[in-house]
C-alpha cells in the first residue's frame, strides 16, 4: 500500500453523521486533552508545518475535522477533552458529538489516543481508553512530548501511564515527540497496519 502521506489537506469539518464523508476510505481518530499535542502530532506526520492549527488557546477544536490522505485516508481530529474554560453543556454537546462519530462510523479503523509522556494520564485520558476498550474500537496509544524528558527516564513513564491506565498489551504504545521526530516511522506502521489490513 503506498500512501503520499505528504499529500494532505483539509476536507471538511463536520458537527453529526449528515456532514461525514459518504464513502468507504478508511479513517483513524486522534482523541487527547485539549494541550496534549494534537495539532503538532497531524503536522509532524503529515510533513506541514500548520494545516491542523496549533493554538495557544486549548479548546481551539470544536468540530471533527477531516483531513484527507492522498485520497487513501484520513483523520479526524475530534474536540480535546478536559479544558475547563468551556462550559459544561458546550462540553456535554461534544461528547455526544465525539461519541456519535466513535460508535458508528464505520469507516473508521482505529484510534490514536494521545496522552502526556510526561504526566500521569488524567481521569478524562482513563476514561477515553476504558470508552474505546468497551467498544473494541482499536486504539494506538501515543505518548506525546518525550523531546522535554531525559530518554533515560522514557521507561518509568512509560510503565507509570500503563499501569494508570490498566493498558490492555495488545495494543500498540508509542513514545512521539515532534520536536524531534521520535516515533513518527512507528506511528505510521501502526495507521497503515489498521487501516489496510484486511
Amino acid at each position: 500500500m503506498k500512501v503520499n502521506t505528504h499529500n494532505a489537506d483539509i476536507l471538511l469539518s463536520a458537527t453529526n453523521k449528515g456532514h461525514y464523508p459518504q464513502d468507504d476510505i478508511p479513517e483513524v481518530a486522534l482523541a487527547g486533552r485539549s494541550n496534549v499535542g494534537k495539532s503538532s502530532f497531524i503536522n509532524t506526520m503529515l510533513n506541514r508545518k500548520n494545516l491542523a492549527r496549533t493554538s495557544g488557546k486549548p479548546g481551539k477544536t470544536q468540530l471533527l475535522n477531516f483531513f484527507n490522505i492522498d485520497d487513501q485516508l484520513r483523520f479526524v481530529d475530534v474536540p480535546g477533552y478536559g479544558y475547563a474554560r468551556v462550559s459544561k453543556k458546550e462540553r456535554e454537546k461534544w461528547g455526544k458529538m465525539i461519541e456519535e462519530y466513535l460508535t458508528t462510523r464505520e469507516n473508521l479503523r482505529a484510534v490514536v489516543s494521545l496522552v502526556d509522556l510526561r504526566h500521569e494520564p488524567s481521569a478524562d485520558d482513563v476514561q477515553m481508553y476504558e470508552f474505546l476498550k468497551y467498544y473494541e474500537i482499536p486504539v494506538i496509544l501515543v505518548a506525546t512530548k518525550a523531546d522535554k524528558i531525559p530518554r533515560g527516564k522514557w521507561n518509568k513513564h512509560e510503565s507509570m501511564i500503563k499501569k494508570k491506565l490498566d493498558f490492555d498489551k495488545t495494543d500498540t504504545f508509542i513514545i512521539f515527540s515532534s520536536v524531534n521526530k521520535t516515533g513518527v516511522e512507528e506511528a505510521w506502521d501502526a495507521i497503515f497496519d489498521y487501516s489496510f489490513s484486511e
